[in-house]
């Protein structure tokens, strides 16, 4: 199934032979390697099928949707790109969809209607114990830099 988008790109979804691109961008953009699956991925792609973003929307235990392993290559940034396979997924499923990322990039992720989650609000298990995981990971991690866990809730 094909999404056309803008002249210089479209949106498809995934299929086994993209696989190996995947990991490959989503390893060289330094994101989770873990529990990458072509089937649950869209793609930017140029007319010649050259693939130039991707995104997954992972499942987690308790029904969560995630919106994960989103990458645009180096080139092709600063298109429109993020926005449309964001926006995808945002249309095709609706709400709540999670993410997590570091502090850096919640102002980016904010533009599309996603807010930062706190201990004590609603969400599923598996954010509650990454939340409370996450007081550890930024105590370790990068200085400045925190993970965030995000949610879009609304239509």
């Amino acid at each position: 199934m094909a999404i056309t988008t803008e002249a210089s790109f479209r949106l498809r979804v995934a299929t086994e032979a993209d696989q190996a691109i995947i990991k490959d961008m989503v390893r060289g953009a330094k994101l989770n390697p873990l529990g990458l699956k072509w089937q649950r991925f869209v793609l930017a792609v140029t007319a010649e099928d050259q693939i130039v973003g991707c995104v997954q929307l992972k499942p987690h235990r308790g029904e969560a949707l995630e919106l994960a392993s989103l990458v645009v290559s180096k080139g092709w940034r600063r298109k429109g790109i993020a926005r449309l396979l964001i926006e995808h997924l945002k249309k095709t499923t609706g709400p709540p969809i999670w993410l997590m990322c570091m502090s850096r990039l919640k102002k980016f992720y904010q533009q599309f209607g996603f807010s930062q989650v706190h201990l004590g609000q609603p969400m599923p298990g598996y954010y509650r114990w990454l939340l409370r995981m996450s007081f550890l990971i930024n105590r370790f991690g990068p200085s400045g830099q925190k993970l965030t866990i995000m949610v879009w809730q609304d239509k």
